[in-house]
């Protein structure tokens, strides 16, 4: 005679443990905020020192004895303000405990970086193309779109600040004769404003 098969009864499948519920509870949690948060970790020390940096390099640009020379002038006070910057907001993020390419944080830097990378291919394509007195309108405002951008993940004054980048770079573009004043006026006075705006309300 052959018996029945065993019904198993729902007790006998293990139950997800408590704690592995909790961690996928968290986890969810976790990245539901990052989605969600803005990137505040842009720092406004180092956004108004950028501005200092921009006002000695357009005195120095000024001494340029050639257009290559007012370029590169121009290209290493770039690098050297955005090392600056990086360097300023991974401090700040250290501070607050949270990594600075959190969820906001990856967006805001892919945000950014594009309209960087078109202003380099157009610094070429104008200097092939002997158009060097629109770079000065060009540069501001295409770092003025990667501001706007990338500060659609920051805080509102973020975005602002690249608005009047891109407006100042507009004004560039149209009169071309005084492009190093448009350059000290973008980003060296734009910088130092919004970012002490931005050291007073968000630290840092």
């Amino acid at each position: 005679m052959t018996l029945p098969a065993r019904k198993l009864s729902p007790r006998s499948h293990p139950p997800l443990a408590l704690h592995d519920r909790a961690i996928d509870d968290l986890r969810f949690i976790r990245e539901t905020m990052e989605r969600s948060a803005s990137f505040t970790h842009v720092s406004g020390i180092g956004v108004v020192s950028m501005g200092g940096i921009a006002l000695l390099a357009s005195v120095v640009a000024t001494q340029s004895p050639s257009v290559m020379w007012w370029i590169g002038t121009w290209l290493a006070t770039a690098v050297t303000s955005l090392g600056l910057a990086a360097i300023a907001m991974t401090r700040k993020s250290r501070a607050a405990g949270m990594p600075l390419l959190s969820g906001p944080g990856r967006k805001f830097t892919w945000n950014v970086i594009p309209p960087l990378l078109v202003g380099g291919v157009l610094t070429v394509v104008f200097l092939q193309g002997e158009l060097t007195g629109l770079l000065p309108g060009a540069w501001l405002l295409l770092y003025g779109t990667g501001v706007v951008t990338g500060g659609s993940y920051s805080v509102r004054v973020v975005p602002l600040m690249g608005i009047a980048f891109m407006l100042l770079g507009t004004a560039a573009l149209l009169l071309p004769t005084a492009g190093n004043l448009f350059m000290a006026a973008g980003f060296g006075g734009i910088h130092i404003l919004f970012g002490a705006i931005i050291w007073r309300k968000h630290g840092g």
